[in-house]
């Protein structure tokens, strides 16, 4: 027994979890002939917001103005955020050993952090990218390199490299302004 397109979707809509579901009840197959071959077909529909209570009210979509703005109003703080990477950095590893499976766990753990940290800086309109790298002290040298476009006026980065007795960690962060 199939259900009709108007029905699917009320039954999409009113559903209170979250995901995507099927438009066929359970996994129906649709044929469709194109061109005189037969197509086997399944659609499905996809949402993440809470239906509404009534089913034929659209959602309306708030529309934001251009504000005609070129550059920051306040510029990227680069020696705050080296501060903040010289804190962090030496903070959590400087009384720790080099162990692959910790560093691995503390690469997270740190860069999410220092993005907490420089988010709550509140520096309007710039993404951030943070990047840690962790690894063991052993005699060995090691080249990072990173590309990217951006604009040289409003787009900028900050660095720190930290060494103990046997690790070495590298933080970058770079803010791109979102005109």
């Amino acid at each position: 027994m199939m259900m009709s397109d108007n029905t699917k979707d009320r039954a999409a809509r009113s559903s209170k979890k979250r995901g995507s579901i099927s438009s066929l009840s359970n996994h129906e197959f649709w044929r469709k002939e194109i061109h005189g071959r037969t197509k086997d077909s399944t659609s499905t529909v996809s949402y993440i917001d809470e239906p509404s209570q009534r089913d034929d009210v659209s959602h309306l979509t708030v529309q934001m103005e251009n504000t005609y703005q070129l550059g920051p109003p306040k510029h990227f703080p680069v020696v705050i955020v080296n501060h903040i990477l010289k804190d962090v950095l030496t903070s959590y590893l400087q009384v720790e050993e080099y162990e692959p499976e910790l560093c691995r766990q503390m690469t997270k753990t740190i860069s999410e952090v220092i993005k907490a940290q420089v988010k709550d800086l509140m520096i309007p309109r710039y993404k951030l990218i943070v990047i840690v790298h962790i690894g063991q002290l052993n005699r060995q040298s090691i080249l990072i390199g990173s590309r990217c476009l951006w604009d040289p006026k409003n787009d900028t980065f900050s660095s720190y490299v930290f060494r103990n007795s046997s690790l070495f960690a590298l933080a970058n962060v770079y803010a791109v302004y979102l005109e």
